[in-house]
């Protein structure tokens, strides 16, 4: 009884940490993990506390579905926040011509 005791408090701690650093990262690609990781402990707790349908959905769904989509749609339009401005990622460097 003591050690799920000790796993249910190591999980929330590691809650409480992922989505401390999900809202305070610039970085969405480290956010979108962030949640991820949010999701994976969640479905731990979950099965820890006798709800294995819950878990599941949560790992399927909060996992894997949304986490995937999350990295796409970031992949497909930004990459950083900065400052409130959105900075496109782009693979050449724009370069000052001089006439």
């Amino acid at each position: 009884m003591t050690g799920i005791i000790i796993i249910i408090s190591v999980l929330s701690i590691l809650l409480i940490g992922s989505g401390i650093f999900a809202i305070v990262t610039k970085n969405l690609l480290h956010a979108v993990i962030a949640t991820g990781v949010i999701s994976l402990a969640l479905s731990v707790l979950f099965f820890l506390l006798h709800a294995p349908d819950v878990a599941l959905t949560e790992a399927a769904i909060g996992v894997a579905l949304t986490t995937i989509i999350f990295i796409i749609a970031i992949r497909n339009t930004t990459e950083k926040e900065d400052d409130g401005k959105r900075v496109k990622k782009t693979d050449k460097p724009e370069v000052n011509k001089v006439n």
